[in-house]
């Protein structure tokens, strides 16, 4: 299978872009982001997609972003938190190296503040996460082949931890 050496996800605020950059690093390869990539497709930020044209029209930006990296990128790839919701990404992924980067409500608040750069986390940003952590830890859990814990780490030691566990799977089948 050809696609990338290792599939970050996780809520807002795990740390996927960065642990992605860290992760790679180690590995001798690139890092990237589908989240910069829809952003560069479209020419906007992620935030005004959602105003201008709503998170459906957002969503559907996602998939082919996703769909375009798994297909043509070999290093680390970090997916925007929502992006495994669509079941066709879902099964993109099936057979892949997929790290759920786990994180408590108190550290991603932490990281990432729960500013308004965040669409799905307008109004009350920590309930709102927490919705979105019920609704999706079930999909992300069910489709990581390894889950890594975040809390209280630096990147580069969640990195190192990503890396011990891939090391224990399976070698990469390509």
């Amino acid at each position: 299978m050809s696609g990338p050496v290792a599939v970050l996800i996780g809520p807002p605020g795990s740390g996927k872009t960065t642990v992605a950059r860290e992760l790679a690093q180690r590995l001798g390869v690139t890092a990237r982001d589908t989240d910069a990539d829809v952003e560069a497709a479209a020419g906007r930020r992620i935030a005004d997609i959602f105003v201008d044209e709503g998170e459906p029209a957002f969503r559907e930006l996602e998939r082919r972003a996703v769909e375009a990296a798994l297909a043509d990128h070999d290093g680390v790839l970090a997916l925007g938190g929502g992006a495994v919701l669509d079941p066709r990404t879902e099964a993109s992924l099936e057979g892949r190296r997929v790290v759920f980067l786990d994180v408590t409500i108190a550290d991603a608040a932490r990281r990432i503040g729960f500013n308004r750069e965040r669409p799905l986390l307008l109004g009350n940003p920590r309930a709102q996460w927490t919705q979105l952590m019920t609704a999706r830890r079930p999909v992300y859990e069910r489709i990581a082949t390894v889950r890594v814990e975040t809390d209280g780490r630096t990147p580069a030691e969640v990195a190192e931890a990503v890396l011990a566990e891939l090391r224990d799977l399976a070698p990469d089948p390509r």
